[in-house]
């Protein structure tokens, strides 16, 4: 009843403030996860549960959409490898599986929550042999042990929500004050924290990546040699505007970081 003889500013206000409220209490409730190996804190709005039911659902869509490459030499080659990692990820949770997708234009493979793995035919030529199919797989298979996919959906979620309450706290502004508020936001979310946030994960998914493939056998110092491939292959990326709005880091500041990971990779290499 006291709330109804306040200003309608201070109600407005009010309400914002019980929004920030709500979503602080449901950070806390979800928690935080624990990435493997580095061991950074992540925030988490997503189970692992219902990642792994839309990882099933997204995969089976994809190869039911897909042209999947049967030649029994290349798939033999990507199983053994993937398998291989798989052991080394150490995830009895996952239901693995690995498919080749024809499509030579592509140049991509991904890892969905759950093991759901597809490499696409593109990749093939800078991958070159076993080796090298290992270090992109391991940086893929990395972004589901990481669970990164779920973190920048958690990210959305609460940049989602922060902007609706910013369009609240703005509400008593006129609406070309609160227009321009509101892009500034935008622009400020994506380049200073959804880009930043996703190059770094991309950083973590090498690091955790040439672990597995030492661990799986495979030499990491040989990651060098095939993002060394993928530099030639994708010509200039070392603009440095490209760089502040990439999701990606380049391959040039990728090749430096994973060689300053190299010495703890390597403890866990045994060749086999």
């Amino acid at each position: 009843m006291k709330n109804n003889l306040l200003p309608q500013r201070h109600r407005g206000a009010e309400f914002s403030l019980c929004l920030c409220v709500s979503m602080a209490s449901l950070l806390v409730v979800v928690g935080c996860s624990t990435v493997p190996y580095t061991k950074r804190h992540s925030m988490m709005l997503v189970s692992e549960k219902e990642e792994k039911k839309m990882g099933e659902q997204a995969y089976a869509q994809v190869l039911k959409e897909s042209k999947l490459n049967t030649d029994p030499e290349k798939l033999a080659m990507l199983r053994r490898v993937g398998e291989r990692l798989a052991k080394a990820a150490d995830k009895p949770d996952f239901k693995w599986e690995f498919n080749l997708i024809e499509d030579d234009k592509t140049v991509n493979a991904w890892c969905l929550p759950g093991g759901k793995i597809a490499v696409y035919t593109g990749l093939l030529p800078t991958s070159q042999d076993e080796t090298g199919l290992a270090v992109v797989m391991g940086h893929e298979i990395a972004h589901a042990l990481a669970r990164h996919g779920s973190e920048r959906m958690s990210q959305q979620m609460v940049i989602q929500t922060g902007g609706r309450i910013l369009s609240i706290v703005t509400g008593a502004q006129s609406p070309l004050a609160r227009d321009a508020f509101n892009k500034a936001y935008g622009v400020g979310t994506q380049l200073g924290v959804a880009l930043p946030h996703s190059r770094g994960n991309e950083s973590e998914a090498d690091h955790i990546g040439i672990i597995l493939m030492a661990k799986a056998g495979y030499d990491p110092r040989k990651a060098m040699d095939f993002w060394k491939r993928m530099e030639a292959a994708g010509g200039g990326k070392d603009d440095p505007m490209r760089k502040f709005t990439s999701t990606h880091p380049s391959d040039k500041d990728r090749q430096k970081q994973i060689e300053k990971d190299l010495p703890e990779a390597l403890k866990f290499y045994k060749p086999i």
